[in-house]
C-alpha cells in the first residue's frame, strides 16, 4: 500500500464499525471502506487481517491491521494526535478508558439479551439493561459529554451502540428516552454532530435487521 492508505474493512450495521467510521471523521482522516458480507462469505483480505476473530471493523494503516473497535480508536488518537479524543490529564484518561471497557463489557451483551430473549429472560434482561443506562446517566452527570465540555473517546466507543436501541425498545416494550432522559438528551446532542449522523445507520434499518438476526435464530 502506498503511504498513509487508510482502509476500513466495514458493515453497516456494526455499532462497532460505527466507531472507526466516527473516529476517522473526527480527525479528518480520508479512507476508503469496504463492505464485508459478515453473514456470508467474508473477504479474504478480512480473514488475512483478523485471522483471529475473523469479524469486523479492522483498519489497515499502509498495509499493517489494526483491530478491535477500542483498540483501533486508541490507535487513530495516537496515528493522527491532533484534536486528540482523549483527555489531557492522566486521570481523566483513565476514568475514561474505565467507562470505555464499562461499555464494551455491558451494552451491546446487555442488549442482544433483549432482542433474543422472551418471556421472563426477556423482563430480567430489560430490567438489566435500564440500570446499565442508568449507571451511565449517573456519570454523565450535568456534562454536555461524558468527558465535559468536548465529544471525545467515551462518547465515540458509546454513541454508535444506540442505533440499536430501536430495536431493543421495540422487544422490550419500554422508552430509553422515559426511563433515561438525560442519556437521551446526550444521544440527541452527539446526533447533531456531523461525524455522528454522517456515521451511523438509520435505527429502523438495524431494527430490520435484528427481526433478520431473529428468525436466523428461530427466535419468533
Amino acid at each position: 500500500m502506498s503511504k498513509e492508505e487508510v482502509v476500513l474493512l466495514d458493515f453497516w450495521a456494526s455499532p462497532f464499525c460505527g466507531r472507526v467510521r466516527i473516529a476517522l471523521a473526527e480527525k479528518g482522516v480520508e479512507y476508503q471502506n469496504r463492505e464485508e458480507d459478515v453473514l456470508g462469505s467474508k473477504s479474504e483480505l478480512l480473514l488475512n487481517s483478523n485471522p483471529i476473530h475473523k469479524k469486523v471493523p479492522v483498519l489497515l494503516h499502509n498495509g499493517k491491521p489494526v483491530c478491535e473497535s477500542t483498540v483501533i480508536v486508541n490507535y487513530i488518537d495516537e496515528a493522527w494526535p491532533s484534536r486528540p479524543l482523549l483527555p489531557t490529564c492522566p486521570y481523566e484518561r483513565a476514568r475514561a478508558r474505565f467507562w470505555g471497557d464499562f461499555i464494551d463489557k455491558k451494552i451491546f451483551e446487555g442488549g442482544t439479551k433483549i432482542w433474543s430473549s422472551k418471556g421472563e429472560a426477556l423482563e430480567v434482561g430489560k430490567k438489566d439493561f435500564i440500570e446499565i443506562l442508568k449507571q451511565l446517566e449517573g456519570t454523565l452527570g450535568e456534562k454536555d459529554f461524558f468527558c465535559g465540555d468536548n465529544f471525545g473517546f467515551v462518547d465515540i466507543l458509546l454513541i454508535p451502540l444506540t442505533t440499536w436501541f430501536y430495536a431493543y425498545e421495540k422487544f422490550g416494550g419500554f422508552k430509553v428516552e422515559d426511563e433515561c432522559p438525560k442519556f437521551s438528551v446526550w444521544v440527541k446532542r452527539c446526533m447533531q454532530r456531523e461525524s455522528v449522523a454522517k456515521a451511523l445507520p438509520e435505527p429502523e434499518k438495524v431494527y430490520e435487521a435484528v427481526l433478520m438476526l431473529r428468525k436466523m435464530n428461530g427466535i419468533e
